[in-house]
């Protein structure tokens, strides 16, 4: 499909007026109208290693890593290079802000199709790995199915939830592995989401419990998120909940920046390089793979509507300052 990858500024600004939706009241919200000035762009060696190279804002635009398509974000990898010396180019988006606790809501019409070597992820975290926590609300490497949602802290961290891979979100390796488990519905993640054209990923987070909600796009997106009135008491039974065990959740995750991203082999997709009979037939290494092959990665692109943050009704927003009269 034809795409449109220039990082034009849109006039207008979308006001943000203070109005109270429901349980939740609108913090913040990331559209095209605003998202790349809203946004940093990483372009740092990568933290977990990665086969890749991060390209800032100016390349980005002008190599079409990232712009605007179908009315959406555009976050795409280099498709068109072989053999990249220092990695395959790509894009790592933070934002400016951070938030503790809230809801934050993303509609997604697309994301990075499972190729191998790939490793896409949309999370979020603090200023002090792992101290101030991670979530990881939409992940996968090389040709996963379904999306794995885990959560990574320092020690002391645990769910009572005995469907996780591992209810210690902050062992072994100090936070490496977390804790979680994979969705078990394939319109969640990759090539079965895209098929349907998307949907919404919604992640509450409170003292009490941090819950991750997925809607596909195929009518069962609740109304009040698209009427702009979010309430999850509403939404049924969550895709992920963590909640009761040891974990204090105030002391874990504080202060988080939302992040899109797609990286390549690294300490996961490449770690597990040999362990994939399909992947590790086409190459020897991850690295040897994602190199000879761009052709392979058009499709490992994000495709993002909007990104909204709501704070809960209620919730001290801050200490009132003097003015002059």
């Amino acid at each position: 499909m034809p795409f449109t990858r220039n990082l034009v500024r849109l006039s207008g600004v979308l006001s943000l007026a203070a109005q109270a939706y429901g349980a939740y009241t609108i913090q913040d919200s990331y559209d095209p109208s605003n998202f790349f000035e809203s946004f940093e762009f990483f372009n740092g060696p990568d933290p977990t290693n990665g086969f890749v190279q991060y390209v800032d804002a100016a390349t980005a635009n002008s190599t079409g890593l990232a712009g605007y398509a179908n009315d959406g974000i555009y976050l795409g990898v280099d498709y068109q290079t072989e053999n990249p010396t220092a990695g395959r180019a790509s894009v790592r988006l933070t934002t400016r802000k951070s938030y503790t606790r809230g809801l934050i809501i993303a509609d997604i019409a697309h994301q990075p199709a499972p190729v191998c070597g790939a490793w896409p992820a949309f999370w979020t975290f603090g200023p002090t790995w792992p101290r101030s926590g991670e979530i990881d609300i939409i992940e996968g490497v090389n040709l996963q199915t379904n999306s794995s949602i885990t959560l990574h802290t320092a020690s002391g961290c645990s769910f009572s939830e005995d469907s996780f891979s591992s209810a210690d979100c902050g062992s072994p390796g100090d936070g490496t592995q977390g804790c979680g488990a994979s969705t078990g519905d394939t319109q969640s993640y990759g090539a079965g989401f895209n098929e349907i054209g998307g949907g919404v990923y919604a992640l509450q987070w409170t003292s009490e419990a941090i819950k991750i909600f997925f809607f596909p796009r195929t009518g069962t997106i609740p109304e009040d998120i698209e009427a702009g009135n979010p309430d999850p008491s509403n939404w049924g039974t969550p895709t992920a909940s963590f909640s009761g065990g040891s974990c204090d959740i105030d002391a874990n995750f504080m202060n988080h920046n939302i992040v899109f991203d797609t990286t390549f082999c690294g300490q996961w997709a490449g770690k597990v390089w040999g362990d994939d009979p399909v992947c590790s037939a086409k190459a020897s290494t991850c690295e040897e793979y994602v190199g000879s092959n761009p052709a392979d990665f058009q499709d490992a692109y994000w495709l993002i509507n909007y990104v909204k943050v709501f704070s809960e009704n209620g919730a001290k927003k801050g200490v009132a300052k003097r003015f002059n009269a």
